[in-house]
């Protein structure tokens, strides 16, 4: 019983500890394979990255819609029967959540689409281009709906706002 405490606190031989530091500090240089080399080429394209950007939008804006739809509540609720009431909410999330699916979705392919090219047009990574892009989305969301004013508004809250989450995400050195 002895040797087994005096085995535990005895220290461990400095030969053993360097073998270690050498092993986990020198490691070969691993260079990418050709099918990642393949996909980061198919993802550096701004198409392809704009369209999975807006089919993820779309499914994030289906998503708010239904839960938001969900939510509504009808001014005659007290006189509607419980069949009228589930379908009269199926109905509003229905609405909801393919309007919501399709404003994500054009929120989310232009913004993606207007920072892949300005990226690619400055050569830099950097949060300029996130401000662009959001400029550029928010005018051509606002500008439908509320002209030239409103595209004004909607370019300088879409990049402040896009410069704010890209500071609070903190991507850019």
């Amino acid at each position: 019983m002895t040797e087994d405490s005096s085995n535990t606190s005895a220290p461990v031989p400095a030969s053993a500890n360097a073998n270690e530091t050498e092993k986990t500090a020198i490691e070969p240089i691993r260079l990418p394979t050709i099918e990642e080399v393949r996909g980061q080429d198919i993802w550096n394209n701004c198409a392809v990255r704009s369209v999975a950007s807006g089919i993820m939008g779309g499914g994030l804006g289906l998503a708010m819609g239904l839960f938001l739809g969900a939510l509504d509540n009808p001014i005659q609720q007290d006189t509607m029967t419980g069949r009228q009431l589930f379908v009269y909410t199926a109905k509003q999330m229905g609405g909801r959540s393919w309007n919501s699916c399709k404003a994500f979705a054009v929120m989310g392919l232009v913004f993606s689409a207007a920072e892949c090219v300005v990226e690619k047009a400055r050569a830099k990574h950097d949060i300029t281009n996130t401000a662009i892009a959001g400029c550029v989305t928010g005018g051509a969301i606002s500008a439908k709906t509320g002209g030239p004013k409103g595209a004004c508004f909607g370019c300088a809250g879409f990049a402040a706002f896009s410069v704010a989450i890209e500071k609070f995400l903190d991507r850019h050195e």
